[in-house]
């Protein structure tokens, strides 16, 4: 081999290694800025995620009191079994009362099943039609919201309508209306986040003006048609529209991490959440929507045709989810009174819940 061959070859060498050292350095620094993200992920998500899962639904609530949350309710319905309610941490927790399984809770945007239940008896009714515009039913807001006289009522329903959501504007909790037609001012002459029927999008506002159709339909509240056509048949008697119809000692008090308050006390009138219940009344109706014994002839078809079986809700304060599993034949309902600004409690809630699911379906295969 000649000296330039051998210097080539030498060359050649000297990159591979490199390649080698830089490879192995690209290994390291992933690792590095792996382990580095995990910095901002809070260790309480994954503590929640990986301890050993309990046996009983109870020790798995009072497991997630040691996570931060002041006070959780659960109630558990499996066909076939007798109802089950638990709780755990505080009622009040500035009082020092225990947590109440039967308490009141506001359950925020589950709301919404209850009014989408209502359209779709009316429209089996024939008292609304799903193909008729915002426009057409409140003529007033044709020019102050985009594309009144294309957005239909079904896509209200839907979250299809491109009406910009009023919970997104600004500052909004920091002093939040509770009048609905404050409310409705935040998002009037704004322009449309897309056309109707184009995208979805969850927007309060679609509710809130839901609301104001069944009322001037109606001609009468429809909180008083909700109490009389869905709640008094199914004998929800702890199911409320407003704060204001309730014993404020019957409520749960709710928290936000970093204020001293107590926002049991704040009342919400949209009807994208303005509903209070307890844990079993939530769950009465959720299997009655679920099985379609809430419906009369031909409204489930339509109810089917525009909105969810299931639901969740979120305001300060107050968490709650609302589901219903088929292959189990069970409704799991679980309430909890502490939010915070990052957001992460949602995430431990949703890990709470979905072991508490776990539970179920492990003691029903023993």
């Amino acid at each position: 081999m000649c000296l330039q061959q051998a210097n080539a070859v030498t060359t050649m060498n000297w990159i591979a290694m490199k390649k080698k050292q830089a490879k192995r350095i690209f290994g390291i620094v992933l690792i590095v800025a792996s382990l580095g993200s995990l910095y901002f992920v809070p260790w309480i998500l994954v503590r929640a995620w990986i301890l050993p899962l309990p046996v009983t639904v109870q020790e798995q609530l009072d497991q997630a009191i040691g996570y931060g949350f002041d006070g959780m309710i659960v109630y558990v319905d499996q066909a076939g079994k007798p109802r089950e309610l638990y709780a755990a941490g505080w009622h009040d927790r500035k009082n020092r009362i225990p947590a109440d399984p039967q308490a009141l809770f506001k359950i925020a945007s589950i709301s919404k099943l209850y009014v989408a239940v209502a359209v779709a008896k009316l429209v089996n009714d024939n008292h609304l039609s799903l193909d008729k515009t915002l426009a057409d039913y409140l003529p007033e807001l044709e020019g102050r919201i985009e594309n009144a006289e294309k957005i239909t009522l079904s896509m209200l329903v839907q979250h299809r309508s491109g009406i910009p959501n009023f919970t997104d504007v600004p500052g909004y909790w920091k002093n939040p209306p509770i009048e609905n037609g404050e409310t409705l001012e935040l998002v009037l002459d704004k322009p449309a986040d897309f056309a109707p029927g184009k995208k979805y999008r969850y927007s309060n506002t679609n509710y809130l003006l839901i609301g104001e159709i069944l009322d001037r339909t109606l001609g009468f509240s429809h909180h008083l048609y909700i109490k009389n056509e869905i709640l008094a048949p199914l004998g929800l008697t702890h199911t409320f529209s407003l704060l204001s119809e309730v014993d404020i000692n019957d409520v749960m008090s709710g928290y936000y991490v970093g204020y001293d308050g107590d926002l049991k006390y704040h009342e919400i009138k949209s009807p994208s959440g303005s509903m209070l219940a307890t844990a079993e009344d939530v769950g009465i109706f959720l299997r009655a929507l679920n099985d379609g014994s809430l419906f009369d002839e031909g409204e489930q078809e339509i109810y089917t045709s525009l909105y969810v079986y299931n639901h969740t809700g979120l305001i300060p304060g107050y968490q709650s989810i609302a589901k219903y599993y088929k292959d189990i034949d069970t409704v799991v309902i679980q309430f909890n009174n502490t939010t915070n600004f990052d957001g992460y409690d949602w995430n431990l809630a949703e890990i709470v819940y979905n072991r508490i699911v776990k539970i179920i379906r492990r003691r029903g295969n023993t």
